[in-house]
């Protein structure tokens, strides 16, 4: 079976960006955003959202995503109720995914909340990547049309890079690309010369 690397870091850190070199050096990668997204889609997931946060977040049938972040990112409880419903099935859409890719020597996870999820404990590997606060702010500013008061506010819910960063294997600093690129290489050739000696 293949090892599973976590790839964290916080918000506007470029784990995107990190993960995408590894899928270019052939390692599949596994976006748990994008794995959300997918099982908030799910019948049974839209109940039970429905049940938990009322019809007030749903225009019709459809989820107001803007409705629920704003709920969410502002009150640990009520993030951690919807974690509590997301998070199982996420695990779930990985496992099925994991079945493709069996064969492979690694696949990346790419997690936001790694830690703060509990999902760490299903990797392998850990690798923390990091930014200047100031350059996480503006990447997230830009990308999400945001205002800098919500991006900190989304922050403060997340572990910051110290407690990431004594918790991983390895740490990439993403705040030049070609620098970040490099470590991707030198990461993975460490992975292989002690996957070699086991």
């Amino acid at each position: 079976m293949a090892k599973v690397i976590g790839l964290t870091g916080g918000i506007g850190s470029g784990k995107t960006t990190v993960a995408n070199y590894f899928e270019e050096m052939g390692v599949p990668v596994y976006i748990a955003d994008d794995g959300a997204k997918r099982v908030m889609q799910l019948k049974e997931i839209i109940e039970e959202v429905k049940t938990a946060f009322g019809q007030s977040i749903f225009d019709g049938d459809v989820l107001n995503r803007a409705k629920l972040a704003q709920i969410v990112f502002n009150d640990k409880e009520e993030l951690a109720k919807l974690n509590s419903i997301v998070h199982p099935a996420v695990k779930r859409d990985f496992e099925s995914w994991m079945l493709k890719y069996k064969n492979y020597d690694y696949v990346i996870y790419e997690a936001a909340i790694l830690f703060e999820s509990g999902r760490y404990k299903d990797c392998d590997v850990i690798i923390t990547v990091t930014a200047p606060e100031e350059v996480r702010i503006e990447r997230v500013i830009k990308r999400d049309k945001t205002t800098k008061e919500q991006v900190l506010s989304r922050m403060k819910m997340q572990w910051n890079d110290e407690k990431r960063i004594s918790k991983s294997n390895f740490v990439i600093n993403n705040n030049n690309l070609k620098v970040a690129k490099e470590e991707v290489v030198k990461i993975l050739k460490i992975l292989k010369i002690k996957q070699n000696q086991s």
